[in-house]
């Protein structure tokens, strides 16, 4: 039934499930940093512990947390860039080990060579790949369009708007034609009216490509719009204790979306979820969810759980 929302536990004992089973498999992801301040002894802190993610191949999962969870150490990791204290990651049964091209990473910040046009910049991993110029030429027209640029191939960086600056960071990571699209905040760097722009480009882009995509945020609501499922984390030490499915129908658009009842149901019950170390809150007349132990293989939907 269309926003239904559920609280799905997933097994993480080793050798539980097998990892060649899915896209993404995070198992027991731990990460510690080592602080020294003047006059003080070395102490650790504990970003991550105990982190546990299956992920399908072509799914779009979100992850919301409180700040400074450990949502963006994750993602390091995930991508290569950062190695775990404990625990370890696997796309497609392989175990990561370092950065590579079966992963897309996009930022908040662009990350776009000033010095090269649109086009230039959308066919860099390509370069990489040592593909030939006249396919890189193609493969980046496709994409250009793809993302609504046509006509911008010979802009630079500094001539472009916010939005269009994201819009060439996403064609840049999908034109070498990465498994796994990595996106940590990549949209809280503009305006309201372009992220909701952004948001609809970016789910028409993931229909037609059929990537999986991992995508950090601190909006609710744009979880809930995106998601096939919203990862919950809970704070430091960061874990996700609870998984919440989307079964809002697609193609959404946000604005066939937003003053939906359903996505107001989910939407709170991932409030609810985040609020829930604070004391249980209360948003909307809705029932507090309970934290669930993330080791109990438990499911809950949202109307059973509310009632």
């Amino acid at each position: 039934m269309a926003g239904l929302t559920e609280l799905t536990e997933e097994r993480t004992a080793a050798g539980d499930e097998a990892v060649k089973d899915y896209k993404i498999a995070a198992r027991n992801i731990g990460r510690i940093f080592h602080i020294k301040r003047a006059g003080e002894e070395r102490r650790e802190f504990k970003a991550i512990e105990n982190m546990n993610l299956n992920v399908m191949k072509g799914e779009f999962v979100t992850i919301v947390g409180p700040s400074g969870c450990g949502k963006s150490t994750f993602l390091d990791i995930l991508a290569g860039l950062s190695e775990p204290s404990g625990g370890e990651i696997f796309i497609d049964g392989r175990r990561v080990t370092g950065p590579a091209l079966d992963r897309g990473i996009v930022l908040q910040g662009y990350a776009l060579f000033p010095w090269r046009t649109v086009r230039q910049n959308i066919e860099y991993g390509l370069e990489i790949k040592k593909v030939k110029k006249h396919e890189r030429r193609a493969i980046s027209g496709r994409f250009i369009k793809l993302v609504d640029l046509k006509g911008f191939e010979d802009s630079f960086p500094h001539e472009l708007s916010g939005g269009m600056k994201q819009r060439v960071a996403i064609a840049r990571a999908l034109a070498y034609d990465p498994e796994v699209l990595l996106m940590d905040e990549p949209f809280a760097a503009v305006d309201a009216q372009t992220r909701e722009t952004l948001q609809d480009e970016l789910l028409n882009i993931w229909e037609k490509t059929g990537k999986t995509i991992i995508f950090i945020t601190h909006s609710i609501e744009e979880a809930v719009f995106l998601a096939d499922r919203v990862a919950v984390m809970s704070t430091n030490p960061g874990t996700i204790k609870a998984l919440v499915r989307v079964d809002l129908p697609r193609p959404r658009r946000m604005g066939n979306v937003r003053n939906s009842l359903d996505f107001s149901r989910i939407t709170g019950a991932v409030w609810n979820l985040l609020h829930d170390h604070e004391g249980g809150e209360k948003r909307d007349g809705q029932r507090p969810w309970p934290i669930q132990g993330y080791n109990e293989a438990e499911k809950r939907n949202a109307d059973s759980a509310a009632q």
